[in-house]
């Protein structure tokens, strides 16, 4: 054992071949304890992850509490948490308050393959690379059923096995999250972290989609944990809930005798790299999104627009075609901010030129847009087609940017445009070039409102093993592709962010789209579901994905409108807007074989009511959803989160993933079944009161209601104790919406009183609403007081707001108030509102 400033560490032998392990253990700052495992002498460095934590977490001093021949007890700061290392066997606890909150390796099942050099490695290769990497996980995890079999064996890798493993036993822990993207809950079976092009994706699957966060989330009562597997290679997970539940379900049986033990044991095998996991300690929701955050930096501040309706499709035609449809928006008053282009407009597929023919003048169609506070976003996937006279391939070729093969040759696969290369964003000095091709100089017919959609990137190679790079593809430094394949989309994101951001000289915040993702990539901007179907069954998934993706940090998120693939049906479409207006990223997508779909082609009565769900339900809210990402951007608290993040203590809470809280004021219930005209809605919370947002009717909490429903409602409460600050009128665009006048909605809660004060958004005023006793100023009735403020961000900083509020709605009042008097900065006879305008909202 050794301490050093950074934790401690200990060696470790493998008893029957002395292979040696360095261990070392480093409580950090933010309340995380990270196990960090590699080989003692590796003949070769293994592949460590980079760039997704923003800096080497702080660590703690840690000192020696205990020791005796079996352990070593170690605790830090103010020893309210101790690790406690075992001799043999060997394992790691983590303790708070001497009891046992997680155990490292606590079934044995540590697993670390070294590296071989060549000449041990050209022996044994007949061997040794005759089981796949997916076989090696079936061998420690048995009994495993249904998996996908990787199809590389034999003779893949250049370097040989190096897969690593390890368990983790989380005590008192039954319900666990997180660990994107799946289009399925936790349910105790084996998960594959592989990012994949999978088009149409199948529900209830475990296999990977296009993007991989190795944090899983575990809560209790009293208590909310996370797991971050820091690796980028393919990767396994294992859950066991323990008691096992008969019916497979994963939810506690209320039989269960008070001393049954309850614990949540997962199991990681990754193909390479080293093991390097943290484990953050919460204890409450929100402080474990801070932790996670602290480490991985915080949701991209999205610029206001971006928080708009984006309309999309598998093509847009022509430049017509494009100002048709902006002109079809404003012709029915629906508003919207960004219509996008896909691979269409380009020259054959060649990314950074437009078609000539069906878009002959680009910067034009853009200042169109412009002229109308509106945006453009086009398609850039990152394989470039192979065509030695176009100068952009030229450059990546002869400046070395491209992924080569395992002789050393450029790799070529196949993707949109034909014969491709693949931009080995691993690199700094390539993802440094790739983003000068986003200058206004070198894309010609760019225009400063116009952003950028990474799509294909996980990467996609239609003619590779399961469709993408195949492992022994070598990048920058000589790594192999299997060592980062899950990170390939993660730096094509950062690259373009860095891209946009360098064009406005660091003026204005860019916004980027990407399909692939890793942990770490909110700091570039939003990402999507993917390929999704136009099916009742993709509506009600999306919004368990998007809390998935939302516990791990990837905030603005959201699902293709509609269903991309297919073509949905009236009620069907109506129920997809009413829902994705209520979550972060807000785009409607078709694929190109589908029927158009914009708004105004269904007739009338649905017109009507996606133009209510886009206009009421999500403008309005932009103060409110600007709030929610300003905390994001600085806390690490999602905009959407799962009910028991708000009611940590509520255990029929912990199931919960149809309806959901937006921030901490309102619960969304978004109707996904077709025909129905009654929906039950869980209003947690014995002492909180909830109001209906559109009658103001008053409800209890500690009940599930039973709410009828018509082809207009959308099931939203506002919590008692809470501001929600909306916009007031009709705009074309966020633009428009951000100068209108602004209604504030006071909930009381059952002390009658609203709890907290409110941002409505970054650059609007600062409210706060408190209640002043009666008996203190001798008043007949309880005095509530509105303080409205506004600041600068910096102390040096200038703030001059035009902003105004026009009305204010005090939900839960039981009797008009008498007098309503408002008291302004410098004033010494306050005036006082006619109390004509005033009228009870219980």
């Amino acid at each position: 054992m050794v301490l050093t400033e950074k934790g401690v560490c200990f060696q470790l032998v493998e008893a029957d071949t002395q292979t040696k392990l360095l261990l070392t253990v480093s409580p950090c700052k933010c309340d995380t304890v990270r196990i960090l495992i590699d080989e003692a002498q590796p003949g070769k460095a293994r592949y460590r992850v980079s760039d997704v934590l923003t800096g080497d977490p702080q660590s703690e001093q840690l000192r020696v509490e205990s020791q005796t021949q079996d352990f070593v007890t170690l605790s830090w700061s103010l020893a309210q948490h101790q690790v406690r290392v075992w001799h043999f066997p060997f394992r790691v606890e983590i303790l708070k308050d001497q009891e046992v909150i997680v155990t490292f390796n606590s079934k044995g099942k540590l697993w670390f393959e070294r590296l071989q050099d060549r000449s041990v490695l050209h022996s044994l290769f007949s061997v040794t690379l005759e089981t796949t990497f997916k076989e090696k996980y079936d061998n420690q995890t048995k009994p495993c059923t249904d998996f996908y079999v990787l199809t590389e064996t034999r003779g893949a890798y250049t370097l040989g096995p190096s897969s690593i493993g390890a368990d983790l036993c989380l005590h008192g822990f039954r319900h666990a999250y997180g660990l994107p993207e799946h289009s399925d809950q936790l349910d105790g079976e084996p998960y594959r972290l592989y990012n994949l092009d999978v088009f149409a994706y199948d529900l209830h699957s475990r296999l990977g989609l296009y993007g991989s966060v190795p944090l899983m989330v575990a809560h209790r009562a009293d208590r909310t944990i996370g797991v971050f597997w820091l690796n980028a290679s393919e990767t396994f997970v294992n859950l066991q809930y323990l008691p096992t539940d008969p019916q497979g379900c994963g939810v506690l049986l209320l039989s269960l005798t008070q001393t049954t033990q309850v614990q949540t044991d997962v199991h990681w095998l990754s193909e390479s790299g080293v093991i390097d996991c943290m484990v953050l300690l919460g204890p409450s929701p929100h402080q474990l999104f801070h932790q996670y955050a602290q480490l991985t930096g915080y949701q991209a501040l999205p610029p206001f627009f971006a928080l708009g309706y984006h309309q999309c499709r598998w093509n847009y035609d022509d430049e017509a075609d494009v100002r048709a449809v902006d002109a079809g928006f404003d012709r029915h008053n629906i508003p919207y901010d960004v219509i996008w282009l896909d691979i269409e407009h380009t020259d054959g597929k060649r990314y950074f030129t437009w078609d000539s023919a069906r878009f002959p003048e680009p910067a034009k169609l853009q200042r169109h847009l412009e002229k109308k506070n509106r945006k453009m976003v086009v398609i850039s996937d990152p394989h470039i087609k192979v065509d030695a006279d176009w100068s952009l391939y030229r450059e990546a070729r002869d400046g070395g940017h491209f992924v080569r093969d395992r002789e050393g040759h450029i790799y070529q696969g196949s993707c949109w445009p034909g014969k491709s290369s693949y931009v080995d964003f691993s690199s700094t000095a390539t993802r440094a070039w790739y983003s000068t091709c986003f200058s206004l100089e070198k894309y010609k017919g760019s225009t400063s409102v116009l952003f950028v959609w990474n799509d294909m990137n996980e990467p996609s190679v239609f003619s590779g093993p399961e469709q993408t790079l195949p492992k022994d593809a070598v990048h920058h430094g000589g790594w192999e592709h299997r060592d980062l394949h899950n990170l390939y989309g993660f730096y094509q994101h950062m690259a373009t962010a860095d891209g946009l951001l360098t064009r406005s000289g660091g003026s204005e915040r860019p916004f980027v789209l990407s399909r692939s993702f890793f942990a770490g990539s909110q700091r570039f901007g939003a990402i999507w579901t993917g390929d999704n179907v136009a099916s009742w069954d993709h509506l009600k998934i999306s919004i368990p994905m998007v809390l998935s993706l939302s516990l791990a940090g990837i905030v603005f998120c959201g699902a293709d409108v509609g269903g991309f693939v297919q073509d949905p049906e009236p009620e069907l479409l109506v129920r997809w807007y009413q829902a994705a207006a209520l979550l972060p990223f807000f785009r409607g997508h078709s694929d190109k074989k589908t029927k158009r779909r914009e708004p105004w082609l269904f007739g009338e009565e649905v017109t009507a009511a996606i133009r209510a769900a886009v206009q009421q339900r999500w403008y309005h809210l932009l103060p409110y959803w600007y709030t929610l990402f300003h905390y994001a951007h600085n806390s690490g608290l999602p905009p959407v989160r799962p009910l028991w993040t708000e009611f940590p203590r509520e255990e029929h809470t912990f199931t919960e993933d149809s309806q959901y809280m937006i921030g901490g004021a309102l619960l969304a219930c978004p109707v996904t079944q077709p025909g129905v005209e009654e929906v039950r809605v869980l209003l947690p919370g014995s002492n909180e009161i909830w109001y209906d947002i559109c009658s103001g009717q008053e409800y209890g909490g500690g009940q599930t209601l039973s709410l009828p429903v018509t082809l207009d409602t959308i099931p939203v409460f506002q919590r008692g104790g809470s501001v929600v600050c909306r916009s007031t009128g009709s705009g074309t665009c966020a633009a428009d919406f951000q100068q209108l006048p602004l209604t504030l909605t006071v909930a009381l809660n059952c002390q009658k009183v609203p709890s907290a004060p409110v941002l409505p958004a970054v650059g609007l005023p600062a409210l706060q609403v408190s209640r002043a006793e009666s008996e203190e100023r001798n008043y007949p009735v309880p005095l509530y007081s509105v303080w409205l403020f506004h600041s600068p961000a910096a102390d040096d900083g200038t703030f001059d707001c035009e902003t105004f509020i026009q009305s204010v709605t005090v939900l839960g009042l039981r009797d008009k108030p008498s007098t309503v008097v408002v008291h302004v900065s410098g004033e010494e006879d306050p005036p006082l509102l006619a109390l004509t305008q005033l009228q009870s909202s219980r």
